[in-house]
């Protein structure tokens, strides 16, 4: 009888071992039924591309046209009143573009930038142009 306690004593071990490699067993084989499922999807997937794909490039859809969200531009109108005496914003920008031409002797497609500062107390106007031509000219 000592025996059969024995046997079953060293029996509860293995049995616990076996018992506890089941669940193990039991996930390896849900991963190898997985990755089965996706090697399965990834062949089907393939096939149902080669099916989409259609000459389409003879018939474009019209592009679609946004509609203009941007607000229209306000329009600014600038005038220097002085001692009887008015001028619009254009009218400086023009008599600057003489200056660079005609009194600089530059090209008018070479001036890029031109700053402006009128002084009516002093009937001048000062100018930057292109960063660093500077001077003044009356008005």
């Amino acid at each position: 009888m000592a025996d059969v306690k024995k046997a079953a004593a060293a029996a509860k071990p293995v049995a616990k071992a076996v018992a506890a490699t089941k669940p193990v067993a039991a996930k390896v084989e849900e991963k190898k039924v997985e990755a089965k499922k996706v090697v399965e999807e990834k062949k089907a997937a393939p096939a149902k591309k080669a099916a989409a794909p259609k000459k389409e490039t003879a018939k474009k859809a019209a592009p679609v046209k946004k509609e203009a969200t941007v607000k229209a531009a306000t329009k600014v109108s600038v005038n220097l009143q002085f001692a009887g005496k008015e001028y619009k914003a254009e009218d400086f920008e023009k008599m600057a573009k003489d200056v660079w031409q005609y009194d600089l002797g530059k090209k008018a497609a070479d001036l890029k930038s031109v700053d402006l500062y009128v002084k009516p107390e002093e009937n001048k106007v000062y100018y930057v142009m292109n960063g660093d031509v500077t001077g003044d000219f009356d008005i």
